[in-house]
């Protein structure tokens, strides 16, 4: 039986202990972090692994550009210790969640370091209206509801940027947790690995497309930068949110360059409603091509449940619509 004596130097142990280590040993405990959608979860899962707890705000097929956020969701970001957002006002809903849940720990936006495209909706459509003896009047300029001269925030869909993306995620993961920094830098050069071989792989899947069945019509634009790195032209009767509203000029402009340019397939989208582009596809004779994965993951038994798969599909699904 222990004496008092011994009780009272085992509870004087437990306090110089308890005392002397650091109040949050973050190398043996998960980094609680907080990412606004689900690329961005994904993306830190792979380099977090087993060292990080994950709580993704937007989760698969779920569409950021209208989410709004709940009182689960501040009491999460009041508990992260690490924010990822994607940024270029992908969010519009994010600072007031931040506001409402007083997060006091590191915000990390992705996109810091990217080079952003500007957004200009309707010009290229404008320009080839022109370039096929079109008249164009000043007032089609302007389109209700899309935004004119701001940046495209899709940037994730350029495998490029992702590897953008990667760095700053493994940057603040480090910093938040240097005993584990090894493993995070470990599992982010095999990350970057799978990105440059992913790339590799999407421009050859491309290649082989002729220059007439490089144009691409989806739900909305959120397709520039995929366009950008491999040679191809989107356009979209919605603007750069799911959230804008297509005139009625958008669409009959659409609608012409389809028939024009015999644009044989159309794309519908996880997180857009198809009604439009199945419209636009009846009034064409375009075949709906199949579904794109413009800005959210699919669930896990679907075609898209990581990054690198939803990008892989996307390609596939375009090279195999395109070159039929």
């Amino acid at each position: 039986m222990p004496t008092r004596r011994s009780l009272l130097t085992f509870a004087t142990a437990v306090f110089i202990l308890a005392f002397a280590a650091p109040p949050f040993a973050q190398s043996d405990r998960p980094i609680p972090v907080v990412a606004t959608f689900s690329i961005l979860g994904d993306m830190v899962k792979r380099i977090g692994g087993e060292h990080v707890t994950v709580t993704t705000l937007v989760g698969p097929d779920g569409d950021t550009h209208v989410y709004q956020p709940t009182p689960i969701d501040a009491r999460a970001v009041s508990e992260a210790q690490i924010l990822v957002v994607n940024g270029l006002q992908f969010e519009g809903w994010l600072d007031r969640l931040v506001d409402a849940s007083d997060f006091r720990g590191v915000r990390v936006v992705a996109t810091e370091g990217i080079e952003p495209i500007t957004y200009e909706h309707g010009a290229d459509t404008h320009d080839r209206d022109r370039e096929a003896g079109h008249d164009t009047h000043a007032e089609d300029d302007h389109h209700e509801g899309h935004d004119h001269g701001a940046f495209d925030p899709h940037a994730w869909q350029s495998v490029r940027n992702a590897t953008v993306y990667v760095d700053s995620i493994t940057s603040a993961l480090a910093k938040a947790d240097p005993g584990n920094a090894d493993a995070f830098y470990r599992n982010r050069e095999a990350y970057v690995n799978e990105l440059q071989a992913l790339d590799s792989e999407i421009s050859k899947i491309v290649a082989g497309l002729p220059a007439r069945s490089r144009t691409v019509v989806t739900s909305h634009d959120a397709f520039q930068y995929f366009g950008r790195d491999y040679g191809l032209t989107f356009l979209a009767p919605q603007g750069i949110s799911t959230d804008s509203e297509a005139s009625a000029q958008d669409v009959v402009s659409l609608v012409r360059q389809i028939r024009e340019q015999g644009i044989r397939a159309v794309f519908i989208e996880n997180v857009a409603d198809p009604r439009l582009l199945r419209r636009i596809a009846d009034e064409t004779g375009a075949v709906i091509g199949g579904t794109l994965y413009p800005g959210a993951l699919s669930g896990p038994d679907g075609p898209a449940s990581t990054y690198l798969d939803m990008m892989r599909h996307n390609a596939m699904t375009l090279a195999r619509a395109l070159a039929s």
